[in-house]
């Protein structure tokens, strides 16, 4: 298993260490994957050491809550960056990996997506936009057979 990380190598070495103590392998590899080149380099470095996928948990998110009055093409962009394109990009990746059994992928949602709370105007988007990109991802891949 490889265990992602932006910024947070201590956590990703502990999910690591608690992934070994039961039985299991498991690596850390860094990369923001708000940033297509660290996304691109990361899937490389598991083609390179490990060969192949079976299993893409898109799990990156980013969050700000504030009024409509704070949005900022900033803000935007960083959590539709990560959210969504990071999202998008992951899967293009992985899919490139994936064998001739296939592979799984699994999106992690938010509620926010279809029950948006006030002041999260940006995120509330990036999780609509997950929701849909899933749905229409499982129709295009559904069926595929890779290899």
């Amino acid at each position: 298993m490889i265990v992602n990380y932006a910024t947070s190598k201590s956590g990703a070495e502990r999910i690591v260490a608690d992934i070994v103590a039961a039985g299991g392998k498991a690596a850390t590899i860094q990369g923001d994957f708000s940033k297509p080149d660290d996304i691109s380099r990361v899937y490389a470095e598991i083609k390179s050491t490990h060969g192949r996928l079976d299993v893409l948990v898109n799990n990156a998110g980013v969050y700000a809550y504030g009024p409509i009055e704070e949005v900022t093409v900033e803000e935007y962009r960083r959590q539709f960056d990560l959210n969504v394109l990071g999202l998008l990009l992951s899967t293009k990746e992985a899919i490139s990996l994936f064998g001739p059994e296939g592979g799984s992928i699994i999106n992690i949602g938010s509620g926010a997506g279809k029950m948006p709370p006030p002041y999260s105007s940006i995120y509330c988007g990036t999780k609509g936009a997950l929701d849909s990109i899933t749905v229409s991802l499982s129709k295009e891949l559904g069926g595929r057979r890779y290899g």
